[in-house]
């Protein structure tokens, strides 16, 4: 994570990007990613979105369009300070918090209620 943390910032910096890296323009070219995403699977059967990566065509459309997420994604963490995977493991525990093995197996119910946040 840390190299391809460190290309995008190069990429950025190289083409004086960063005036307009700002954590809005960020987010809001990443949402923009993440729809383009949407688009390539929106009319898929489960089926077929299960196997897009092995359609020719479809399958590098994807591809390409997770790395533009992905991207856009590391240069928003880079920018705020965030280190992405350790944001992503504390997420990923509070989760399992919230929804235990007990509770949540075999089922996609959302389970209701907001865990205690603590205030450091």
């Amino acid at each position: 994570m840390d190299e391809l943390t460190a290309a995008v910032r190069a990429f950025a910096e190289e083409r004086n990007w960063e005036q307009f890296h700002t954590p809005k323009n960020l987010a809001m070219a990443l949402a923009g990613e993440v729809g383009e995403l949407l688009a390539e699977l929106q009319w898929l059967t489960p089926e077929q979105s299960s196997a897009v990566m092995a359609d020719p065509d479809l399958g590098p459309r994807v591809r390409a369009e997770i790395g533009d997420v992905m991207i856009y994604l590391a240069r928003l963490a880079d920018v705020l300070g965030i280190d992405l995977v350790e944001a992503s493991l504390e997420k990923l525990t509070e989760a399992g918090s919230r929804y235990t093995v007990e509770a949540a197996r075999s089922s996609a119910s959302k389970i209701t209620g907001a865990l205690p946040r603590t205030v450091e």
